[in-house]
């Protein structure tokens, strides 16, 4: 896979999750009883992203960033379509503990594959460049979001959601195993 279908499908993936997850405090206003479980919830999903950075770290060096990649986007596709029938609080804590761990691999695998593929002497100027084109793209989910949400039910969110991280590793299984930048 080429570097600039690695930026696009990080640009999907954070375009997704910008769809709900500032829109996620809705549903859980639905499902729980307090502020405080959206604070447990997200609490866990850091906790447990936290727990498994050093071992995703290793994996990521032992089978590379592109299986992981693949394996974020697919995974993350299919637990989306778990949050629009979660009926209790206990339920969204086991859905965010497994979002945890694969926050981690998102993150960590984003960063690697960075780091092995950006040339050293303008690697600030480069990283830079996919930040802007990843945030302009995040920006804009999350503003069309907003509006989806007015004419839409939230479920239908988590819906659209799973089919962008479904098109992301689409993206990222059309082409092999490796991210070198094109030159």
């Amino acid at each position: 896979m080429s570097y600039q279908q690695f930026v696009f499908s990080q640009s999907i993936i954070f375009m997704a999750s910008s769809m709900i997850f500032p829109f996620y405090i809705l549903l859980l206003r639905n499902v729980g009883d307090s502020y405080s479980q959206f604070g447990w919830a997200y609490g866990l999903f850091t906790l447990t992203a936290a727990v498994t950075y050093p071992l995703i770290g290793k994996v990521s060096d032992q089978i590379g960033d592109w299986s992981l990649l693949l394996f974020y986007s697919w995974s993350m596709a299919i637990i989306l379509l778990f949050f629009p029938l979660v009926m209790e609080v206990w339920q969204v804590y086991i859905l965010q503990v497994i979002m945890g761990i694969l926050g981690a691999v998102q993150k960590n695998t984003e960063k690697t594959a960075l780091a092995r593929n950006v040339e050293k002497k303008a690697a600030g100027a480069e990283i830079g460049r996919y930040h802007f084109w990843t945030s302009v793209g995040a920006a804009a989910s999350i503003i069309l979001t907003g509006y989806l949400v007015d004419f839409l039910t939230i479920h239908i969110i988590f819906y659209i959601a799973s089919l962008m991280y479904m098109w992301s590793g689409i993206i990222l299984w059309k082409k092999k195993k490796s991210i070198n930048k094109e030159k």
